[in-house]
């Protein structure tokens, strides 16, 4: 099949999204399928995949959830993106996050083929999607099939545009992490290493895990937290970091894909103390691959990954206290760690990319039939 791949956000930026489109692409060209990814893009920025890339419209940052995504606008992009379905004649249009603007809705607008969308958002809120439903409605109608990646994602979608919805997760590349990646050295001097990986916004949770690593710390003195990720502390987290004077907290930064594995290999206990807005959680399926446990927030994307007892603990959303509680039993009993990191290396293996993939190409098989049904008896 000759399928293209649609994204509202910039290729050329890192994200959720981004890396979910172009590892599935991948594994559907190693397949023997063609795919083109068609997102926009920073001229100015490298993009690892850029083989991939069909480029259409730079982006401009807006707040989002939390974050910031970056988007194009341009509406002058109609008339190319026409030019362009026509050339090409895809079998398949696969739309990531098809209700967002503006790339997916004018794509929509003139293809001419079978159309598939997957909803990756979960926000807490509906406004979004209850605001734009009058003005989008036709465009949802024109997809021939819905994925959800998860059920927190489905229940934020259907609330506004009722209907079925297929539940395919995200793929993970269970092989980049589960191999014996080498630790840091500077963090084997026999601490007991919990590691934090996400973007330092206010939604990840940074500060109620400083907060809980300050009370541990008293305690056991051998105890680090590595953070690892982009962006710089919010407000509440530099608080707790001054006020506390806590000591052996190491922020990384930004890492390459590359070396994540090693720092998930240098950790003892991976936390996610996310408050909410995650519809998924890649961060757990990577931890889970490295044969780390966990302690997350016991929030609703995070219940659908992991089971408290199992791949590691949730705690009590927003409780440092809880949050504490649980990682020091883990600090405590590395037998129990060593349990839960078997637990999740098995978990991970049901979110290879050549078993999501391949969920993936049967839907699109069955929404095809779909549409050739419908189009059949439209001519009858």
């Amino acid at each position: 099949m000759k399928i293209a791949m649609v994204s509202p956000y910039d290729f050329t930026w890192p994200g959720g999204v981004t890396i979910h489109v172009s590892q599935l692409a991948r594994e559907l060209e190693r397949s023997g399928h063609e795919v083109q990814v068609l997102a926009p893009h920073s001229p100015s920025r490298e993009c690892q995949d850029g083989d991939l890339l069909v480029p259409l419209g730079r982006s401009v940052p807006l707040p989002s959830n939390g974050s910031i995504a970056r988007v194009s606008l341009s509406v002058w992009l109609a008339r190319r993106i026409r030019a362009l379905l026509q050339r090409e004649q895809y079998d398949v249009i696969h739309l990531h996050e098809p209700m967002a603007p503006i790339l997916p809705l004018t794509v929509l607008e003139y293809s001419n083929t079978v159309n598939v969308g997957t909803f990756h958002a979960c926000r807490n809120r509906q406004h979004l999607y209850r605001m734009s439903r009058p003005v989008i409605k036709r465009w949802r109608s024109r997809l021939h099939g819905s994925i959800a990646v998860s059920p927190a994602a489905m229940r934020y979608v259907s609330e506004a545009f009722p209907g079925e919805y297929e539940i395919i997760p995200n793929g993970i590349d269970v092989d980049h992490f589960s191999q014996r990646a080498v630790p840091w050295p500077q963090y084997q001097d026999g601490k007991t290493n919990l590691i934090f990986v996400g973007r330092l916004e206010k939604r990840k949770g940074l500060r109620y895990l400083l907060e809980a690593y300050g009370r541990l710390k008293w305690d056991m003195p051998d105890l680090r937290l590595i953070v690892v990720g982009p962006g710089t502390p919010d407000k509440d987290s530099y608080h707790v970091l001054s006020s506390q004077n806590l000591q052996d907290v190491e922020f990384v930064g930004r890492v390459p894909y590359e070396d994540l594995p090693r720092y998930y290999a240098s950790a003892d206990i991976f936390c996610s103390p996310a408050t909410g807005g995650e519809s998924f959680g890649i961060v757990l399926l990577e931890a889970m691959a490295a044969g780390k446990p966990i302690v997350a927030s016991g929030i609703e994307g995070y219940q659908g990954v992991m089971q408290h007892g199992r791949q590691g603990s949730l705690f009590q959303n927003k409780s440092v206290e809880s949050l504490a509680l649980e990682l020091q039993t883990l600090i405590l009993d590395p037998d129990l760690r060593r349990k839960m990191g078997g637990q999740g290396r098995a978990t991970a293996e049901q979110y290879r990319w050549q078993v999501v993939a391949r969920r993936v190409e049967q839907y699109y098989q069955s929404c095809i039939q779909v549409a050739h049904g419908i189009a059949g008896q439209r001519t009858a």
